[in-house]
């Protein structure tokens, strides 16, 4: 399972940008997949071997876009996650997002609260929303590169964080240069494999992976929010389910040409 949960993620990141399934694309200039925050990603190939059999059987008509919503919510319902209706006929994108611009409209791992409530909001995700689909780092894996200011303290942005905390996941990320696989952490170290609200839990201990994590709870308007999905775990996975739909709504840009791919990897011509 821990492929198609990845690609949860990936779908999550994706749709913060814009809907449809540009994500994927290899050619031969970089793309969003190759944008810093998607670092982290992996498991494509699992929505690619989906594709194949759909084309087989039901050729031209499911799109890649609709593939990963799909997955996307049948990897959280087998993770102990909530379930929803996924609204279907999405397109995929005729081209790839510029990595540049992917960059710069994704959060970054030391985004403040002010900058994470605005970056929804201009999708039409209120700081609620923005809230419970944080909630997704509860089954994800971060680089070393993109919670080392955090644990080391050395970025614009510090929040509060647990002292013992910080020295275990310094003992797996060292201050300079790249650490590779050895160096990625769970955002919740206590059910990494189980999509629960222990998130929540982490973030009021003072253990957010990153700073746009403990930017949830730092004495800012969505505390509240923090503190009820971490002792609700319904509570939370109903809010989730609701704000996943929403996005999944969200509307290419006006004018962005779309087709239903073959190859989730590449525009059809």
């Amino acid at each position: 399972m821990a492929a198609p949960t990845i690609n949860f993620n990936q779908f999550l990141e994706k749709e913060k940008l814009k809907s449809n399934g540009s994500n994927f694309t290899d050619w031969f200039r970089q793309s969003e997949k190759d944008a810093e925050p998607n670092a982290s990603l992996t498991g494509f190939i699992v929505i690619d071997e989906i594709k194949a059999a759909l084309e087989h059987d039901c050729p031209a008509t499911v799109s890649c876009a609709d593939v990963l919503a799909l997955a996307s919510r049948d990897a959280v319902t087998l993770l102990g996650g909530p379930t929803w209706n996924v609204p279907l006929g999405r397109k995929d994108s005729r081209f790839a997002a510029d990595k540049d611009f992917t960059t710069k409209n994704l959060p970054s791992p030391n985004d403040n609260l002010g900058e994470l409530i605005k970056m929804f909001g201009d999708l039409g995700l209120d700081a609620r929303d923005m809230t419970a689909l944080s909630g997704a780092h509860t089954v994800r894996m971060s680089n070393c590169e993109h919670y080392r200011e955090r644990v080391y303290g050395t970025s614009d942005t510090q929040y509060s964080i647990d002292p013992s905390f910080a020295e275990a996941r310094r003992q797996m990320c060292p201050p300079q240069g790249s650490s590779g696989d050895a160096g990625k952490a769970p955002f919740d170290m206590q059910t990494p494999r189980k999509f629960d609200n222990a998130y929540y839990r982490d973030l009021i201990a003072h253990q957010g992976l990153l700073n746009s994590d403990q930017a949830l709870y730092s004495g800012g308007g969505v505390d509240s929010l923090v503190v009820r999905y971490g002792a609700d775990g319904d509570a939370f996975g109903r809010d989730f389910a609701k704000a996943m739909v929403k996005m999944g709504n969200i509307p290419p840009p006006n004018g962005m040409p779309t087709e239903v791919r073959l190859h989730c990897s590449k525009a059809n011509y």
